[in-house]
Order: structure tokens, then sequence, then C-alpha cells
């Protein structure tokens, strides 16, 4: 056995057997490419002086197959842990999103009507300091204070 073309041809056969043998029913040519590696292997480190080659052949290739298998488990276990994490951290978020908006939706509850107002003009429209002012009739510095002042009743009540 000289050229492992002749070796690989010879030994396509087994590497089949093998597939079924581990009844894999997916992914075949992976499955048979690692076998094909394994069969290269063992051809480079095989010593004819301990025995005949088939035997060695057929551990070496059964043996990568199942190397291959164990390696497609633990990534589908890894793939797995990660997706339950993810799902964890998800659920931790909205339940934390979920508690904030009622205490935020209290808080806001607290407000007087002006306040609202000027909390939604703010902070939902998004006009300016400015167009707040002219809305209201007091000065910018004015509405920076009912802001600041409507921002710590905010506060205070989500600490509650």
């Amino acid at each position: 056995m000289t050229d492992f073309e002749e070796v690989l041809e010879q030994f396509e056969p087994m590497i089949s057997a093998c597939i079924r043998k581990l009844s894999i029913y997916k992914n075949h040519e992976i499955y048979r490419q690692a076998g094909r590696i394994a069969l290269w292997k063992a051809w480079v480190k095989f010593d004819e002086d301990k025995g005949d080659f088939a035997p060695y052949a057929y551990r070496s290739i059964y043996g990568g197959m199942l190397d291959e298998l164990k390696k497609e488990k633990q990534q589908e276990e890894h793939a797995d842990l990660v997706e339950d994490e993810k799902l964890a951290v998800l659920l931790e978020k909205n339940l934390v999103l979920s508690i904030v908006s009622e205490d935020l939706e209290r808080a806001i509850e607290s407000l007087q009507a002006q306040e609202r107002e000027l909390l939604m003009w703010i902070f939902v429209e998004g006009i300016s300091l400015q167009q707040a002012s002219t809305r209201v009739g007091i000065t910018i510095p004015g509405i920076k204070k009912r802001r600041e002042r409507m921002l710590v009743k905010l506060r205070e009540q989500i600490k509650r």
C-alpha cells in the first residue's frame, strides 16, 4: 500500500459501514471526511510488523467518527447553554423593566396635572425649553426650575 488514493478507494465502503453502524443520519459528508482523515492518519502511522492494516484502519475510522460525534454534541450543548443564559438575562431585564415601569407610572400619577403636561412636552414630545416656556408663559429659568422640582419628585416617588 504505497499510494493513499488507492487505500482510500479500497476503504471507502468501510467508512460508509461505520456511518451506518453509528446510526449517523445527517451531515454524512462531515463524518465521511472525519473517517477519511482518520484513515489517512492510520495509514501514516501503521507499522506492517504489528499486523494487518484493515482492523487498525477500522478502529481508527470508527474512533475518528466517534470523536466527531462527541465534538458535535458538545457544540450543541454549548449552544443550548448560551441560549438558556440569553433567555434568563432577557427575562430578568423584562422583569426589571416591568417593575421600573410600574414604579414610574405611579410616580407620574402622583404629579400635578401641570407637571405631567410639562413632563410630556419635554420628554415625550421633545420640545425645547424655549418652546415650553412660550407655551406656559414663563421664562426659561422658570421652566428649568419646574423641571428640576418635577424630576426630584419623581425620584423620591420611585425610591419609595
